[in-house]
C-alpha cells in the first residue's frame, strides 16, 4: 500500500512539473506583446526591431520542435526536459538584462531553444507516467492548467510592467523554473526519464534546411516594409530566394528519406492540407492583431500596460475555453 502511494505521490509531482515547465513558456509567449511598447521605448528599439524579439523565439521554437521531441526519445524525456527547463530559464536572465536589442533578439532565440527541448515532452512525459486508465484525466488536468496559465499571461504581464518593468516579465521564470527543476530532481528515477528504446534517427538535414527556409523568410518579410533599393532591398531579395531553394531541397529531401522530420505523405489527404492552411491564415491574422493591439491600446490610446493586458482577457479566455471542442 505505501510502494502504491508512493507512486501515485510521484505520478503527480511529475504532472506539476510538466504544467510548470509547459507554462513557463506559454506565459512567456503570451506576456511578451503586452510588453512591447514600453521596451520599444526603453531600448530605442524599431518596429522591426520589435518584430524581430517576437518571431525569433516563435521561428526557432517552431523549427526545432520535433528534432526536440526525437532527442527526448534518444536521451530521455524528463533529462531533455530538464535541460530545455535550464536553457529557457538561463536565456530568461539574459533577456531580463539585455542592455540593447541584439542581445534581446539573440537572447528570445536561446529561449526558443529551450521551449522546443521542454514543450514537446510535456506530454510524452504524461504518457509514460501514467497508465492508460489514468492518462485522459492527467491530460485533461494539464491542457486546464495551461490554458489558466495562459490566460494569466497578459494580466500578469501587465501589471509586471507597470509596477516594476518590462525585465520582470523575464525575471519571473526564474523561480517557476528553479521549482520545476527541483521536482525533477526528486523524481529522477520514475519510467519517463527513460530514452525510447527504439527511437527513430533525427533528420537533422530537414531541420536545418526548413529552419534556414523559415528564417530567410521571416528576414524578408520583416525588411519588407524598409526595403529601398539600396543594400537591403537585396539583401531582401536575396533572403526570398534563399527561402524558395531551402524550401525546395526540404520537400526534395523528405520526398527521399526514411524518417523525414515531416511526412509529406500526410498531405495527401485534402481534410489535412486544408486544415492546416486555414489554422496558417488564421493563426496569420491573428498574431498581427495580437502584435499591433498594444501598440495602439498603449501608445495611442493611453492604456495602462495593466489595463492593455487586462483587453486581452476576452480573447484568451474565448480561445482556451472553446478550443477543447473546437479543436483549435
Amino acid at each position: 500500500m505505501a510502494v502504491a502511494e508512493g507512486h501515485i505521490t510521484e505520478q503527480r509531482w511529475i504532472l506539476a512539473a510538466t504544467i510548470l515547465g509547459t507554462s513557463m513558456a506559454f506565459i512567456d509567449g503570451s506576456v511578451i506583446n503586452i510588453a512591447l511598447p514600453v521596451l520599444q521605448k526603453s531600448l530605442s528599439a524599431t518596429v522591426t526591431d520589435s518584430q524581430w524579439i517576437v518571431d525569433a523565439y516563435l521561428l526557432v521554437l517552431a523549427s526545432l520542435l520535433l528534432a526536440g521531441g526525437a532527442l527526448g526519445d534518444h536521451f530521455g524525456r524528463m533529462r531533455m526536459f530538464a535541460t530545455g527547463i535550464a536553457v529557457f530559464a538561463g536565456a530568461s536572465v539574459w533577456c531580463g538584462t539585455a542592455t540593447d536589442v541584439r542581445h534581446l533578439i539573440a537572447a528570445r532565440t536561446v529561449q526558443g531553444i529551450g521551449g522546443a527541448l521542454l514543450v514537446p515532452g510535456s506530454l510524452a512525459i504524461i504518457a509514460a507516467t501514467f497508465p492508460p486508465n489514468k492518462r485522459g484525466k492527467a491530460i485533461g488536468t494539464w491542457s486546464a492548467m495551461t490554458s489558466l496559465a495562459t490566460i494569466a499571461g497578459p494580466p500578469l504581464g501587465g501589471w509586471l510592467v507597470q509596477a516594476i518593468s518590462w525585465r520582470a516579465i523575464f525575471f519571473i521564470n526564474i523561480p517557476i523554473a528553479a521549482v520545476t527543476l527541483l521536482i525533477i530532481w526528486r523524481t529522477r528515477s520514475s519510467a519517463a526519464s527513460e530514452a525510447a528504446s527504439d527511437p527513430r534517427p533525427i533528420d537533422w538535414a530537414g531541420t536545418v534546411l526548413i529552419t534556414i527556409a523559415l528564417a530567410t523568410l521571416t528576414y524578408a518579410l520583416i525588411q519588407a516594409p524598409v526595403a529601398h533599393r539600396d543594400r537591403f532591398g537585396a539583401l531582401m531579395v536575396a533572403a526570398f530566394a534563399v527561402s524558395a531553394i531551402a524550401f525546395v531541397a526540404f520537400i526534395i529531401l523528405e520526398r527521399r528519406i526514411h524518417d523525414p522530420i515531416v511526412p509529406l505523405a500526410m498531405f495527401r489527404s485534402r481534410s489535412f492540407t486544408a486544415a492546416n492552411v486555414l489554422t496558417l491564415l488564421l493563426y496569420a491574422a491573428l498574431s498581427v492583431a495580437i502584435f499591433l493591439l498594444p501598440f495602439n491600446l498603449i501608445s495611442l490610446q493611453g492604456y495602462s500596460p495593466a489595463q492593455a493586458g487586462a483587453a486581452f482577457l476576452p480573447l484568451v479566455i474565448t480561445m482556451s475555453l472553446l478550443s477543447r471542442w473546437t479543436g483549435a
